[in-house]
């Protein structure tokens, strides 16, 4: 399994302290949404030659972490 503590960061002078690929201003929401719009590992290593492929699947990790660990509040109907 990846640590993607390794090369996530978020700092609030880097894109507004979204997280990013570490050393970038290539935030994770960039590549999920480049992923869910149909591009492949390789697409995203083209596009981006100083990424590698960890890094796009630390961004992965990430994500999924993130919201397995989500709280949801239920709110009662008006």
């Amino acid at each position: 399994m990846i640590n993607y503590k390794d090369r996530i960061v978020s700092d609030h002078q880097v894109m507004l302290g979204k997280p990013v690929i570490k050393g970038t201003r290539i935030t994770v929401e960039l590549i999920l949404r480049k992923l869910s719009e149909g591009a492949v590992i390789a697409d995203l290593l083209a596009m981006y030659p100083h990424l590698q492929e960890t890094d796009i699947l630390a961004a992965l990790t990430y994500a999924s972490d993130i919201l397995a660990n989500e709280e949801v509040i239920m709110l009662k109907a008006a």
